[in-house]
């Protein structure tokens, strides 16, 4: 083999190395203590926030439409809640994080191993990708419900 093969080239700036965690996420989930997907899809719709609600058994979940806008969704559906807490999950190249929001505020960050490891499989499967939202039974969107019949969801679901 020639020499030049074998050299190893160092950059002078590793910066690009710490790129990653500034990159927008592929994926973003907020998890809710909501009992069903109707109340939060029309909640996140009061509030202009473009979600895909999903059950689940621990309770709905908000598929952000536009994961980019990850932090703004979570400080506006953790405001919506008041003093419920919610947990933000994120994909980056693949890499998950969590973060818990109370109040509109971020509060703490959490270990996603511990955060996941017993959510139900649909939560794995949204955070991965290998299910789109639309694909899980009793979705509801916020995009496109009217102020009237987010209104009228909320009020269904405070009758319960």
């Amino acid at each position: 083999m020639p020499d030049d093969e074998l050299d190893v080239v160092v950059p002078d700036d590793l910066s690009g190395l710490l790129d990653a965690a500034q990159e927008d996420p592929s994926v973003a989930l907020v998890v809710t203590q909501v009992a069903a997907p109707e109340p939060l899809a029309a909640a996140c719709a009061l509030a202009n926030v473009a979600v895909d609600a999903v059950p689940t058994d621990v309770g709905a979940v908000a598929v952000l439409r536009d994961p980019a806008a990850a932090l703004a969704g979570a400080g506006a559906i953790s405001q919506l809640l008041r003093q419920l807490p919610v947990v933000l999950l994120t994909r980056r190249e693949g890499q998950i994080s969590a973060a818990r929001w109370v109040g509109g505020r971020h509060d703490d960050d959490l270990p996603p191993g511990l955060v996941l490891s017993d959510a139900p499989g649909v939560l794995e499967d949204l955070l991965l990708g290998s299910t789109e939202p639309s694909a899980v039974p009793g979705v509801v969107t916020s995009v496109g419900m009217s102020r009237w019949k987010a209104m009228r969801a909320l009020a269904r679901g405070r009758k319960r």
